[in-house]
């Protein structure tokens, strides 16, 4: 084991990437990129940590900013909830903490969203503490040295990961050493065609050493994304458009987006974005003209979205399930905070998109 760290941080300070979260030793930033980097890749994260941090500095910008701004710099990230965790754990910091980041793992764990493994992270890199970490790339380099040929979910597996983990986090420059585990799972020890011959724990490692590197780990195969179809449309009243603000909770919570929602069974799109309208908006059209349909997949599902315009509606905005509306000039849309499909389907409708300024924000 003291070999390995050796290795493993010989290795680190000769090959790490130069990233703006390594030049800093700020406990916010770091929980800032470790919980953006969840399931994201680097160089997606990297502008979007940049501009998150220039417009929330610290934790009590964070916590008093209002939440349209925090998910509008926020959009096109993806995985809105870890946005509205970090808030939320913000205000608690502030009510309750100080305004600090806590140094241990338990303080970390007991924010909201704040799970094993960002814990760890932040632990050991902002505090020094010897605290594990396990992530994909770290699960696939432990697998992989230790030669675990079993499913990597499985919960004794788990538990065994997590241990050694720990064990390897033991020692000088914990925070250094987890990074070095994650690097070398994304430069080098990478899911497809491993790049052993570059690694610093060859030696040591089981599979290298049986020739089935690129067969581990051991993963269940994901079941396919689920398909189901949905609809949007554009309403325009005295020359603004309708948008409509999901609940807090759920996919894409939090976001607006054009009216509409999920059709049923084998319904004709037109009838039901236009059924949608009557039952969660408390407005009617006549005629619903088509526009074309998007398709957006998202981890367990994948969505086609039928597009409709509508005439001027008729009745009074009443909500179900959403949380709020607004009648907004075409141009004002695509500043809100929205999503990815969201913007797909305001470029379908031929909605002017956002300002430089607020692009720049």
């Amino acid at each position: 084991m003291k070999r390995q760290r050796r290795a493993l941080l010989a290795w680190y300070d000769a090959n790490k990437r130069d990233l703006p979260w390594r030049r800093t030793r700020d406990p916010y930033a770091i929980w800032v990129s470790e919980t953006m980097l969840q399931q994201t890749r680097v160089d997606t994260v990297i502008p979007y940590y940049e501009r998150f941090l220039e417009r929330f500095p610290d934790i009590e910008a964070l916590a008093t900013a209002d939440s349209d701004d925090v998910l509008g710099e926020w959009a096109g990230l993806g995985y809105y909830s870890r946005a509205r965790n970090l808030k939320a754990a913000a205000q608690v910091l502030v009510e309750s903490h100080g305004g600090r980041m806590p140094g241990d793992v338990d303080g970390l764990r007991s924010l909201p969203g704040v799970g094993r493994y960002t814990a760890g992270a932040v632990a050991s890199i902002a505090f020094d503490r010897a605290a594990p970490i396990v992530d994909g790339n770290v699960a696939r380099v432990l697998a992989r040295l230790l030669g675990i040929r079993e499913d990597i979910k499985k919960p004794e597996v788990v538990k065994r990961l997590w241990a050694e983990a720990e064990e390897l986090a033991r020692g000088t420059r914990p925070g250094d050493l987890n990074q070095a585990l994650m690097e070398l799972g994304a430069l080098i020890c990478t899911p497809i065609e491993p790049r052993c011959e570059g690694c610093p724990l060859l030696v040591h490692c089981d599979a290298h050493a049986h020739g089935d590197a690129a067969a581990l780990p051991i993963k269940k195969k994901k079941p396919r994304a689920k398909r189901v179809a949905a609809t949007a449309g554009w309403l325009v009243r005295r020359g603004k458009v309708l948008a409509v603000r999901r609940p807090p909770e759920g996919l894409l919570g939090g976001l607006w987006e054009l009216p509409g929602g999920d059709l049923d069974g084998r319904e004709e799109p037109a009838a039901g974005w236009i059924r949608n309208l009557h039952e969660r908006v408390g407005l009617t059209v006549a005629r619903a003209e088509y526009v074309g349909s998007i398709e957006h997949v998202f981890s367990h599902r994948r969505l086609e979205l039928h597009l409709f315009r509508g005439d001027p509606p008729g009745g009074r905005t009443r909500l179900d399930g959403f949380d709020a509306h607004r009648w907004l000039v075409p141009q004002a849309l695509a500043e809100l905070p929205i999503s990815s499909l969201t913007r797909k389907a305001l470029a379908a409708f031929g909605a002017p998109r956002p300002s430089a300024a607020s692009l720049s924000k």
